[in-house]
């Protein structure tokens, strides 16, 4: 860890980096658009909000790489997987890393996390802040499309609920995302076309780098934010 503060400990900014990309072919995160790592814009939107910033990374080695190439004087400390050099090392599963962002987090008496992943470089300071907004007396909150996919690398999780699940699952050797969300929970599901694209109406914060390809999507897109806010 870096610093840590418990000022604030309702929420905690918890980014996930899962390192080197199949289909993009490195981290993401780490991908210089415009001379600047893709996570540093990130990083840039959520320290407008009064809340802690955790990384976490699946090695002692990629927090190295990140200290040394991006803005970490705003990044309250980095998390690693828990799971590392256990029978599931080979895995990378953003399950993983909830799980250990959830363990370490209820160690320091937070109560939720709001977890991102790092190829989103274009999240919107609204959309954020109505996402801590809705959170308030429900125990998850969840952007929903109307086809009913729903976004649970840009939500709002209980940490001591969700360390819980998560741990159950993670023994269970099932991975899925989605296994988090139990039924039982309160969720508050935030309609992305009817609520969310009010606020954000080009969806910006939803454009997520898989490909190389998309690069070319996120320059148009940044370019068009861009002229709008001169």
């Amino acid at each position: 860890m870096i610093k840590i503060s418990t000022e604030n400990n309702y929420l905690a900014f918890v980014i996930l980096v899962g390192g080197k990309s199949r289909r993009f072919g490195e981290d993401k995160g780490l991908f210089e658009f415009r001379r600047k790592p893709l996570i540093d814009y990130q990083i840039e939107t959520l320290t407008k909000f009064p809340y802690n910033i955790f990384i976490i990374a699946h090695t002692s080695q990629q927090v190295q790489e990140y200290i040394e190439r991006v803005n970490y004087e705003d990044i309250t400390g980095f998390i690693l997987d828990e799971l590392g050099d256990t029978v599931v090392s080979d895995v990378r599963s953003p399950m993983i890393g909830l799980y250990s962002a959830f363990l370490e987090l209820e160690k320091l008496s937070y109560q939720k996390i709001f977890a991102i992943s790092c190829d989103m470089p274009l999240i919107q300071p609204p959309v954020v802040d109505l996402l801590i907004n809705e959170s308030y007396n429900h125990d998850a909150v969840i952007p929903i499309w109307n086809n009913w996919y729903v976004e649970p690398l840009f939500a709002i999780y209980p940490i001591s609920k969700g360390l819980k699940v998560s741990r159950e699952y993670i023994l269970k050797k099932k991975f899925k995302l989605t296994n988090l969300i139990k039924k039982e929970w309160d969720v508050n599901y935030i309609s992305i076309e009817n609520k969310i694209k009010a606020i954000d109406k080009k969806l910006l914060t939803f454009l997520n780098i898989n490909r190389v390809e998309d690069l070319n999507i996120l320059k148009y897109k940044y370019r068009i934010e861009k002229k709008k806010n001169k």
